[in-house]
């Protein structure tokens, strides 16, 4: 006898009409609860709204299929109630924003009625992608948080060679670097701080990256025992995929076990189910909370199924907190 529950399965996403269905992770969940037939409630940030204190959204029900010119269809529109659901998946795209962070909030209302929420809305606010490395410093590089124009000089005199990040964006957008020369050095800091008036990431620049930025994905505290290494191509610093990085399956090596193994079960006790880390040779250089990616490459090489490991955890998850009731 088949005990298995339906799902009303939630998603918080960027429009579903311009993603890549090759690659994009968001897709790949989505597809696999499906087939599971779990029922899709389609969002974007502008549809979720607080009322009286209750969590809403205007929904679409969702069809999907692969295929590359029409992968989706709507199938109904209307306004729920988000505790009304099972889970939420928050699969927006940063930047990380105030608006970003006004929508875990009304997340976080329904998280408190009951509904699963991935990944936890406080732990989405509290885990900066950049900045949560710094919980973990035996395993990265020498790495600067600062607003400091001067303070940034300082960390590229003592390296000569150093890579500047923002804290809020994605895909390689607005990273630089200042090698030795210092060419641009000034113009960089100028922008990167908004002239000593905005926070951003400086790392010691890695040479390993000629070898790949690896992604690591984690699902409810494992680690996945096959990663991504994202090469950069000729004359380029940045080696994500989003601005031209090669891409290249391969298993975990020793110290990616090492960091993975440490950082997973805390990871896992903040509520954070599906994460990706980025690991350039031995060092920890991103902790990935909001959208993580790569699932479609890894798949596509080896013989694992990352989305049905993640829709495992979740049917396990709401399977526990109806046994509760």
């Amino acid at each position: 006898m088949n005990d298995k529950k339906d799902l009303k399965i939630g998603i918080v996403m960027d429009p579903i009409e311009s993603i890549n269905i090759k690659k994009d992770s968001s897709f790949a969940i989505l597809i696999e609860a499906q087939k599971r037939n779990h029922t899709i409630y389609y969002m974007q940030t502008n549809d979720i709204y607080l009322h009286n204190g209750e969590g809403h959204a205007r929904i679409q029900l969702i069809k999907l299929k692969k295929n590359k010119v029409q992968w989706f269809d709507f199938i109904e529109e209307k306004n729920i109630l988000l505790r009304d659901l099972d889970v939420i998946l928050m699969r927006k795209d940063p930047p990380f924003n105030t608006e970003f962070i006004y929508a875990t909030y009304i997340l976080e209302r329904a998280e408190e009625q009951g509904v699963l929420i991935i990944n936890k809305p406080q732990s989405l606010r509290d885990c900066n992608e950049k900045i949560f490395i710094s919980w973990f410093s035996q395993f990265t590089t020498d790495t600067l948080i600062t607003n400091s124009t001067s303070r940034i000089y300082n960390f590229w005199k003592k390296h000569k060679d150093v890579i500047l990040k923002p804290l809020d964006g994605m895909g390689g957008k607005n990273i630089f670097r200042i090698t030795k020369t210092g060419l641009n050095c000034s113009v960089i800091m100028e922008n990167m701080t908004n002239y000593g008036k905005k926070y951003c990431m400086v790392q010691k620049y890695l040479p390993k990256i000629k070898y790949g930025d690896k992604r690591i994905l984690i699902v409810n505290g494992k680690p996945v025992p096959w990663c991504l290494a994202r090469i950069p191509i000729m004359g380029e610093t940045r080696a994500n995929l989003a601005v031209g990085g090669k891409g290249k399956v391969q298993s975990l090596s020793k110290t990616d076990w090492e960091i993975s193994n440490y950082v997973s079960p805390i990871l896992k006790k903040r509520g954070l189910i599906f994460v990706g880390l980025d690991v350039i040779g031995n060092k920890l250089t991103e902790i990935n909370v909001t959208s993580p990616t790569c699932i479609c490459e890894i798949e596509s090489k080896k013989n694992i199924s990352i989305t049905g490991m993640l829709l495992d955890c979740i049917e396990k998850k709401i399977k526990k907190r109806d046994a509760k009731k």
